[in-house]
């Protein structure tokens, strides 16, 4: 028998003006600045000791480059939930907290977690993430603007917001046609957006943000899809003791956007939706309660046709959620 290679992992803290690497396993710490040739040092530090997996945490976009260059080195590149790494050291006694600390914990994570998997690079999701995080920055902008306008203003505060809501809704739509125009340039996303833009009550919008958000959609498992959209119920129970289910984690971006889409559809626009929803507020359920269960039924039925390659057909949904994928067709 041949012997399996040994998992060596840098853990790699991110800041804006460098990086603390550290391979755990070798006792072996390194700082390189954020430069291209702090990249290239890194690179070189880590083929010499014979590193096949780096994790770094999601750090407001500076962990980018340094991913794309370990994996365009052929070097599996690992960006983890601050939460969970956080969470995973205080778990471990772990609680002082500085960069070359975090760069261990990190490692110490990712060894812990072998089976974790990151996300191919995909150069044109990452540019599709950013437009349409811009484009939802900049609703959020308009939003809070038109809630302040709803107040009594001076009439110079109120030309000023209306000048604003004007630029703003220009911009919005100029991003609107980039986002469209790049899906559309991009055959597997525009196979994507025509699945979940066939399901009643989904849009544009929503299509967008479950691209550039959930890769893993038609990938994983659908209780895995559930979780990660953030609208998986979990147990709370001990002893005799049976708690309430109550959802957490999960991509707050995204499940925000979903929500909306699917308050529309459970009670406007999707006929097997709506039926669910309102058999659920029959039952005694909260509003918002059958609203959740709403969202978890839809991202299966998602999961479930994106793998599948099918468009929206409510005959196939109307009796309850679609079969489980088989377990070759999970990822997660």
């Amino acid at each position: 028998m041949m012997a399996q290679n040994k998992l060596v992992v840098v853990g790699i803290d991110v800041a804006k003006d460098k990086v603390d690497a550290c391979i755990r396993s070798l006792s072996q710490r390194q700082t390189f600045p954020s430069t291209a040739e702090g990249r290239r040092a890194l690179i070189r530090w880590v083929r010499k000791h014979k590193v096949t997996k780096a994790a770094m945490e999601a750090s407001g976009g500076y962990e980018r480059e340094w991913a794309k260059a370990l994996r365009e080195a052929g070097i599996e590149a690992l960006i983890v939930d601050p939460k969970r790494v956080r969470n995973f050291a205080r778990s471990a006694g772990r609680l002082a907290k500085n960069d070359p600390i975090d760069a261990e914990i990190i490692a110490r994570f990712a060894e812990t977690f072998v089976e974790a998997k990151g996300q191919t690079y995909d150069a044109a999701r990452e540019k599709l993430v950013d437009i349409v995080n811009a484009r939802q920055a900049l609703l959020d902008m308009q939003t809070g603007l038109q809630n302040r306008s709803e107040h009594s203003t001076p009439e110079v505060v109120q030309k000023m917001q209306a000048r604003l809501l004007k630029n703003i809704a220009l911009e919005v739509a100029k991003l609107e046609a980039a986002i469209a125009a790049m899906i559309k340039a991009t055959p597997h996303f525009a196979e994507l957006a025509g699945i979940i833009e066939s399901v009643p009550g989904l849009a544009k919008g929503t299509a967008a943000g479950l691209i550039a958000a959930m890769p893993e959609l038609g990938q994983a498992s659908n209780n895995a899809a559930a979780a990660l959209l953030g609208a998986a119920p979990y147990d709370n129970d001990s002893g005799k003791h049976r708690g309430d289910r109550h959802i957490q984690g999960g991509r707050r971006k995204v499940r925000n956007l979903f929500y909306m889409a699917c308050l529309g559809a459970a009670t406007r626009h999707n006929p097997v939706l709506k039926a669910f929803y309102t058999r659920l507020i029959a039952k005694g359920k909260p509003k918002k309660v059958a609203l959740v269960a709403c969202m978890r039924k839809l991202i299966v039925i998602l999961n479930v046709m994106i793998a599948r390659g099918e468009k929206w057909d409510a005959s196939k949904y109307e009796q309850g959620e679609p079969a489980r994928l088989p377990p070759s067709a999970c990822a997660a």
